[in-house]
């Protein structure tokens, strides 16, 4: 028994030291996640009340002919989510780098994961 648990923290070990910097800041991120509750984007399903933790990744003014979006890619660890804030030219806080939870209906949009005007709440800049 105790030869299994060392041969698996050996791996475990060795896996962290071969780890590319982006795999091991997924790592953190769905840690994170997890910690505060939130599911893994990964394994959210069209049509599910969700509450999604991580890093925003872009942030962008997307200008319609009748209503202004603001679209942020929100990165969890295991997939991005676009939180799409209709009506919004800029919202204080919602940035690049910015660790936040959103939480709402999960939607289908061009096969990508998505929440329309989310609950959200920003974690404080570390």
């Amino acid at each position: 028994m105790k030869t299994d648990e060392h041969t698996t923290g050996l791996r475990r070990f060795l896996a962290r030291l071969t780890a590319t910097e982006e795999e091991l800041d997924a790592e953190e991120l769905q840690r994170d996640s997890a910690k505060c509750g939130a599911q893994l984007a990964g394994q959210c399903r069209r049509g599910q009340v969700v509450s999604v933790s991580g890093r925003l990744r872009t942030v962008a003014y997307t200008p319609r002919t009748n209503l202004p979006t603001l679209e942020a890619d929100l990165y969890d660890g295991s997939d991005v989510v676009t939180l799409v804030f209709l009506g919004r030219r800029s919202i204080a806080g919602i940035e690049p780098g910015r660790q936040l939870t959103a939480r709402g209906r999960m939607a289908i949009r061009d096969d990508r994961k998505v929440i329309y005007n989310p609950y959200y709440e920003l974690e404080a800049p570390r």
